[in-house]
């Protein structure tokens, strides 16, 4: 399965990276990430971290990136956000040592900026 929606409401997002174009390398040369009609790709570092509910702590918060499907403008590290179309998409693949190596990886279409 790929590009699950995920609704993150209950979670406080912040910048802690401005955002940037999103890059790889091919053949030693630094290239900008692209969708399938040529549009650059952006990433953005969030911290994301649970609102607290009925006299409950909010629980512990984690880093997440996410590839932003166009610029997200003016939004820098601090502000507060929330994605536009979020989906996550598991991956499994083994890197160059057989190492199996898994997890999920976060898209969106855009942030919008809160308050």
């Amino acid at each position: 399965m790929r590009n699950i929606p995920v609704v993150l409401a209950g979670w406080r997002l912040r910048v802690t990276e401005d955002p940037e174009l999103k890059t790889y390398e091919k053949d030693g040369v630094q290239e900008v990430a692209t969708d399938q009609d040529g549009t650059s790709l952006f990433v953005v570092s969030l911290f994301a971290k649970p609102l607290p509910v009925e006299g409950r702590k909010a629980g512990k918060g984690e880093e997440i990136r996410v590839t932003l499907m166009m610029d997200p403008g003016s939004i820098g590290e601090g502000d507060l956000v929330e994605l536009i179309d979020a989906t996550v998409s598991p991956y499994s693949f083994k890197n160059d040592k057989g190492e199996t190596v898994s997890g999920i990886s976060f898209r969106a279409v855009g942030l919008k900026p809160l308050g």
